[in-house]
């Protein structure tokens, strides 16, 4: 019997091997491409950081320049941001820059946000033309504020986040609007730098900045004070994420002009260019990369000489999930918006005037970043079930494993190490190692956790689910912000260069 059996399993594993050695090379061919794409992204990044830092690290911006900066209108979509509003328009008035105005856009909120920034700035309706160029749900009233003149909030029906920004492009007075999301802190310097391409090239027709994590962090009257890592260990995983996802992976496609993806919460567009393609679209969760996209593809179109750059300083910062329940949904929401954004847009992959946008970044977002966690998930799986079979030697398995985990903390540790070479806003050796410590633990669950949110939203997407989910909420915690008495000593805020100063 026992002989019988042993044969069975034999010839039943006999006829499986030629299915499973093509597994494992479709598994080991994705593998080799996707870490070898990452790695050539990971050289161009640390390339041009060096060379951006050597160029601007004195001296961001000449003060006989200043004067010559373009004015700008920032928009600021807000929905239910009763505990973050208040301290990012304050932040945004301590912006150094010599012409702004910034416009609130009140998305119907259920909370106090209207009310919170009436009493916050002295805000009062105003009998203001609104020219609404693009459309939008109904917009109830324009608010001007006395003692603030550069502070507008525009009160309209809820429509979700793409309608918002829509309404305050329909109000800004400026050819340059910037995006900022409520719950962000900018720095002083940070307008400046994100527009700064905008006077270095006429080409330039967007520009978007990177975000880092807030969590940890002290922020006093809307300036930030201090900078640190945050005390809980989901919220620290992030910090290396953003990391990873802006030092390598935007700043490697943007000298290739082939930057798909400008944030929502930091980035400055010509206004007359984005109103050209119809503004925000509102049928897609994923709009910010949605409007670089369709940006890419109608300049192609017409066959304009154009750029979309990425600027690498810590220039914006956002407070990001602290509790499962809200990274889950952010990640989710993440991914859909990605779906979304290439299958509507999937003409310009390989388009005969696509450039490298269209050759190479497209096709590069669809095969990994799309098909990224149906693979990974799948590949996890299988692998698994069948070494549990004994289908697979435990031996290939374990190497499988190794190098799956080994490589992501290879780009984990060198996008904190980059950090730490340029930047270095986490100068202390306790921080450093806490970091190292992150990049390092993180492959052991939470990407793995990751790819299965994400693989939820991709299901999500496919099936046509919540179709009508526009703002993607996280619990805010609102543990940075300090009031700070009038007299006391100034927040410090920090230089290119990392260095902090009054």
């Amino acid at each position: 019997m026992n002989a019988w059996l042993s044969a069975s399993v034999a010839s039943l594993q006999g006829s499986w091997d030629p299915v499973l050695v093509s597994i494992q090379w479709v598994f080991m061919i994705y593998f080799v491409a996707i870490n070898l794409g990452y790695l050539i992204l990971n050289y161009i990044s640390a390339f041009q950081i060096v060379r951006y830092m050597r160029e601007y690290r004195a001296n961001y911006l000449p003060p006989g320049l200043r004067e010559y900066q373009p004015p700008v209108s920032i928009v600021l979509p807000a929905h239910n941001e009763e505990k973050s509003v208040v301290a990012t328009v304050h932040s945004l008035l301590k912006t150094h820059y010599p012409e702004f105005e910034i416009v609130v856009v009140n998305d119907g909120s259920s909370d106090r946000t209207r009310e919170a920034l009436i009493e916050a700035f002295g805000l009062v309706k105003v009998p203001e033309a609104y020219r609404a160029r693009l459309h939008t749900e109904q917009v109830q009233g324009v608010y001007a504020s006395a003692q603030y003149p550069q502070v507008r909030m525009v009160d309209k029906d809820k429509g979700g986040k793409s309608d918002a920004i829509n309404a305050g492009i329909n109000c800004v007075r400026y050819p340059l609007f910037c995006v900022v999301d409520a719950d962000c802190i900018l720095q002083p310097e940070s307008l400046s730098r994100v527009v700064r391409p905008f006077l270095e090239d006429r080409r330039v027709v967007a520009s978007g900045g990177v975000l880092r994590v807030l969590n940890g962090c002290t922020v006093a009257n809307g300036m930030l004070s201090k900078v640190g890592l945050p005390d809980r260990w989901l919220p620290c995983f992030q910090v290396i994420e953003y990391l990873r996802a802006f030092l390598f992976g935007r700043m490697g496609w943007s000298p290739l002009n082939a930057l798909l993806i400008i944030s929502g919460a930091f980035g400055v567009f010509y206004k007359e260019r984005v109103i050209a393609i119809g503004g925000y679209r509102g049928d897609t969760v994923g709009e910010d990369m949605d409007l670089v996209i369709r940006l890419h593809r109608n300049l192609r179109e017409e066959k304009r000489d154009y750029r979309i750059v990425f600027v690498p300083d810590p220039v914006c910062w956002t407070e990001v999930p602290s509790d499962f329940k809200s990274l889950r949904n952010q990640r989710v929401r993440w991914q859909r918006g990605l779906a979304e954004s290439l299958w509507s847009n999937i003409t310009l992959m390989f388009r005969r005037r696509g450039g490298v946008v269209g050759w190479l970044a497209f096709p590069f977002m669809l095969l990994f970043e799309f098909l990224g966690p149906i693979i990974e998930v799948i590949g996890y799986v299988a692998m698994i079930v069948l070494a549990l079979a004994g289908l697979v030697p435990l031996k290939t398995f374990l190497v499988f494993l190794a190098a799956a985990i080994g490589m992501g903390m290879l780009l984990s540790v060198n996008a904190m190490l980059l950090e730490e070479l340029s930047f270095g806003l986490y100068a202390r050796p306790l921080q450093q190692l806490r970091l190292f410590l992150v990049a390092i633990l993180e492959n052991f669950g939470y990407r793995q956790m990751n790819s299965c949110w994400r693989l939820y939203g991709i299901l999500l997407w496919l099936f046509g689910l919540r179709k009508h989910h526009h703002w993607g909420h996280i619990n805010r915690e609102g543990t940075w912000q300090h009031e700070q008495p009038e007299g006391e000593m100034a927040p410090t805020s920090h230089t290119v260069d990392g260095s902090v100063h009054p």
